[in-house]
């Protein structure tokens, strides 16, 4: 079976630079790595290029046009380019702990979608891990209790690992914590739903609204905390001036039992503006 790893990203190659780098030492022939670009300039894609890391899977870059926040899009067309059975989206500025492919891997289980975890990183802490003096992927216990006492994380639960933890699995929709930087999802389950919806307009609450879906197809939530945690960088904050608006479409959604998307993946497979570059 073949897992793909789905990077959002849009103009910050250094961030997406220390993902690359951890899924790097963790992904085999059995992954694939896909960058959905939701449109940074051809001038950043190039010079990243030049500084990837080597990957003992397939590494893909799939970007379209710069027409504003279009995540849902950007990860759909990622999602239509890929030959996986099972999908892992993450974001460009959350890095993988060093266990975090074979805990996505541990979870997965039919009827279900994984709702991953993250730890939030401080300004100074993400300059050093941006300019290569901290290495994540090799901080030790000590390393991390000591940036939790200077605030540079909050919270250590990634030091507890414990992939068979009770309480996992929930039956109803609930809103809190669903995490679109780390989202685990069977391809089957996201077709049928027909991903991504599209229609959402700016930043907010689309992953909400395809774990709504998801729940009304019939698929459930398990959650990857202790298990599949990712370090977000820090960064200043997108605009959320679509926030409420979102928010209240989510809501009236919650009493229709919709299932699929307005616009999703099926249409993101008729684009023809969507360039896909192998990079290794």
């Amino acid at each position: 079976m073949k897992t793909a790893f789905i990077v959002l990203t849009y103009n910050r190659p250094d961030a997406l630079l220390q993902v690359l780098k951890g899924l790097a030492v963790q992904c085999d022939s059995s992954h694939e790595v896909i960058i959905a670009d939701d449109g940074s300039s051809q001038d950043i894609v190039k010079a990243l290029v030049d500084v990837l890391p080597e990957f003992a899977c397939q590494l893909r870059h799939v970007w379209h046009p710069d027409t504003g926040f279009t995540a849902s899009r950007a990860r759909n067309l990622a999602a239509a380019a890929s030959t996986a059975e099972y999908l892992v989206f993450m974001d460009g500025d959350c890095i993988p702990n060093p266990g975090f492919v074979k805990a996505h891997a541990r979870l997965l289980e039919p009827g279900f979608f994984v709702n991953g975890s993250r730890v939030l990183l401080s300004d100074a802490l993400t300059q050093k891990i941006i300019s290569n003096a901290v290495n994540l992927q090799s901080a030790s216990f000590f390393d991390w209790i000591r940036w939790r006492l200077a605030g540079d994380v909050n919270k250590l639960i990634h030091l507890l690992p414990w992939p068979k933890a009770l309480f996992r699995k929930e039956k109803k929709f609930r809103w809190k914590k669903i995490r679109s930087c780390n989202f685990g999802v069977w391809r089957e389950d996201f077709l049928r739903v027909n991903g991504f919806d599209e229609s959402f307009q700016g930043w907010g609450h689309e992953d909400a609204d395809l774990v709504l879906r998801l729940h009304n197809s019939g698929v459930l939530r398990k959650n990857g905390f202790c298990a599949t945690e990712v370090y977000h960088l820090w960064h200043k904050e997108n605009s959320r001036s679509s926030e409420s608006a979102n928010r209240q479409r989510v809501f009236e959604r919650m009493h229709t039992g919709l299932v699929r998307a307005t616009v999703g993946i099926d249409d993101a497979r008729l684009a023809r503006d969507v360039t896909v570059t192998r990079l290794n």
